[in-house]
C-alpha cells in the first residue's frame, strides 16, 4: 500500500478567479428507463440535466457531475472548480440530476407517497441513469468525422455524488475515463470504520477552531436541555427562546430537537469554508469559529443562560441573513432532499453511526434492529441487512479500480469514512489538511488555503495525463 499524498502549506500555481453571480446552463431533460434491470416494463421518466457548452470544441472531453441528494442546480452553483478548469480542457460541462430529487421525479407528486412508487430510488438505478445519459451525450457531441473514438468523460462528484463518481468508474469502467471522488465516504458501512469517527472529528473541529470551552458548553447542554424540557412549561419556553414556529409538545419532539441540533453542528463542521457561502444555508466564513465565539462554558451562572447562549449562537446557522421568521425541525437545509436520502439510508446506504464519551454529543449506540424499526415506521420498508452496500461495491477491495482520485479534507467529519491512502499508482488519495467538505470542488477564492489550491493543481494534472493517454490511442474502440 502506497502512502497518501498530504497537501499542507506548500506553494502551487494559483488559478485565476472566476467572478460570477451565477453559473449559466441550458436545462435539458432525457427520458430514461424507470427500471434499468427489468424487461417487464418500458416505463420512462424525464431526468433533468444541465449543460454548458461555451468552452467545448470538437473532440473535447465531457466533465460530468454525478448528481447528489438534492436539486442539481444547487450542486452546479457550488462546484466552480469544474468551471475554472473547463476552458483549459475545452470541455463540455454536464450536471446530471439524481432520480427522485429536484425535478427528476419518476411519478411526479406521487413519487414519495408509498414504497410502490419510491422503490426505484437506489444507487444502482442512478448509476445506470448516468450511463444512459453519457451514451446519449456521446451520440450528440461526438465528431461524426471521427466516429471510432468516444469523447473522454471525467466524472466529478462531492460527498454522496463523490461516492457515485467512484462507483461509476468501478461498476461501469468504460462509461468514464476517470473519476474525481471528493469527500466520498465509500467506507462508511458495516465494520469498515469505527462508528464514532464522524462525531469525533466534529468535536475535534470545534475544539481546534472554537476552543475547549465551546466544546464543554455543547457537551453540558444535552443534559440541561433534557431537564429543562421535561415538562410542558419548559418545552414551550424553549421553543419560544429558540424562535421555533411551533411549540414542542412531546418527548419525541425533544428527541427530534436533539437530532436537529446534532445535524447543525455537523453542517457547521462540513461547511467550515474560509469565506461566506450559501451552499446548505447562508453562512459566514469560518462558521465554527463564529458559532463558538458566542458560547463559553465558563460564562453562565445557570442553565437558562447556557440555553440562551446556544440559542443565540444557533442563529449563525438558522438566521445569518436575518430573514428567517422562525425555525422548524423539519429540515436543516431546504435545498437537500432529506426525505429521499432517509429512504436510501433505510435501504442501500446503511451507515452505522454512534457517539461516545470521547465526543461532545449525547451517547448513542448503533442498533440495527432499532434502526430497522424506524425505517419500517417511516417508509414501510426494512433494510435487508447491513451488508448490502458492501456486496454491491466490494468492501475495501479496490483492486479492480483505476483512474480515481479520492480527496478528503481533514476538517470534514466524513473524512473518517473516506479513502485516505493511495491504493495504487492510479487510485490515489489526496489529504487536504485545511479542507472542509469537498472544498476543492468549489470555485477558486482568495481565502483558499494552500492545501486546497495544491489539491486542485494535482487533480488538474492527473486529468491532463488521463486525457493525453486516451488520445494517444487507449480510447479507441
Amino acid at each position: 500500500m502506497i502512502n497518501c499524498i498530504v497537501l499542507p502549506l506548500v506553494s502551487y500555481y494559483f488559478p485565476s478567479f472566476l467572478t460570477h453571480a451565477e453559473y449559466t446552463f441550458e436545462t435539458r431533460y432525457i427520458d430514461v428507463p424507470l427500471d434499468h434491470f427489468s424487461f417487464i416494463t418500458n416505463q420512462t421518466f424525464a431526468l433533468k440535466y444541465l449543460v454548458n457548452d461555451s468552452f467545448f470544441v470538437d473532440n473535447g472531453p465531457i466533465f460530468f457531475y454525478t448528481g447528489n441528494e438534492g436539486d442539481i442546480n444547487m450542486f452546479a452553483q457550488n462546484s466552480g472548480f469544474i468551471f475554472d478548469i473547463a476552458p483549459d480542457f475545452k470541455a463540455l460541462i454536464v450536471f446530471a440530476e439524481h432520480r427522485y430529487y429536484g425535478e427528476s421525479l419518476p411519478f411526479g407528486n406521487l413519487s414519495y407517497t408509498s414504497p410502490e412508487y419510491l422503490g426505484y430510488l437506489s444507487t444502482m438505478q442512478a448509476l445506470a441513469d448516468y450511463v444512459y445519459l453519457i451514451n446519449n451525450l456521446q451520440n450528440t457531441y461526438q465528431n461524426s468525422s471521427d466516429n471510432l473514438t468516444q469523447l473522454p468523460v471525467i466524472a466529478f462528484g462531492g460527498s454522496y455524488g463523490g461516492m457515485l463518481a467512484a462507483w461509476q468508474k468501478m461498476k461501469y469502467p468504460n462509461s468514464i475515463l476517470g473519476a474525481i471522488a471528493s469527500s466520498a465516504p465509500i467506507w462508511a458501512f458495516k465494520n469498515q470504520n469505527p462508528c464514532d469517527s464522524f462525531y469525533k472529528i466534529i468535536t475535534e473541529d470545534f475544539k481546534t477552531l472554537g476552543g475547549q470551552n465551546c466544546v464543554n458548553a455543547i457537551n453540558a447542554s444535552w443534559v440541561v436541555l433534557r431537564e429543562f424540557t421535561n415538562n410542558e412549561t419548559g418545552k414551550s419556553e424553549l421553543a419560544d427562546m429558540w424562535n421555533f414556529c411551533d411549540d414542542f409538545e412531546t418527548d419525541d419532539d425533544i428527541d427530534n430537537l436533539i437530532e436537529w441540533l446534532t445535524e447543525i453542528y455537523a453542517a457547521l463542521a462540513e461547511t467550515n469554508y474560509p469565506y461566506p457561502t450559501d451552499f446548505l444555508v447562508p453562512l459566514p466564513g469560518n462558521p465554527v469559529k463564529e458559532f463558538c465565539s458566542k458560547i463559553d462554558a465558563n460564562e453562565y451562572a445557570n442553565d437558562i443562560e447556557l440555553l440562551h447562549a446556544i440559542g443565540e449562537a444557533l442563529q449563525i446557522y438558522t438566521n445569518y441573513t436575518g430573514t428567517t421568521e422562525c425555525n422548524s425541525l423539519e429540515s436543516t437545509s431546504e435545498q437537500l432532499g432529506e426525505e429521499g436520502w432517509n429512504f436510501q439510508a433505510c435501504t442501500e446506504m446503511i451507515m452505522p453511526m454512534c457517539s461516545k464519551d470521547t465526543d461532545m454529543f449525547e451517547n448513542t449506540e448503533w442498533e440495527f434492529d432499532v434502526y430497522s424499526d424506524f425505517c419500517y415506521k417511516t417508509f414501510g420498508v426494512r433494510p435487508w441487512n447491513e451488508d448490502v452496500p458492501i456486496l454491491l461495491y466490494g468492501d475495501k477491495d479496490l483492486s479492480s479500480a483505476h483512474n480515481i482520485i479520492f480527496t478528503n479534507g481533514l476538517l470534514d467529519p466524513w473524512s473518517g469514512y473516506g479513502v485516505l491512502t493511495n491504493y495504487s499508482s492510479d487510485v490515489i488519495a489526496l489529504i487536504i489538511e485545511e479542507g472542509a467538505h469537498h472544498s476543492e470542488l468549489r470555485a477558486a477564492h482568495e481565502n483558499d488555503p494552500m492545501s486546497v489550491i495544491g489539491a486542485r493543481a494535482i487533480i488538474k494534472d492527473r486529468i491532463y495525463n488521463w486525457i493525453n493517454e486516451y488520445n494517444s490511442g487507449a480510447g479507441r474502440k
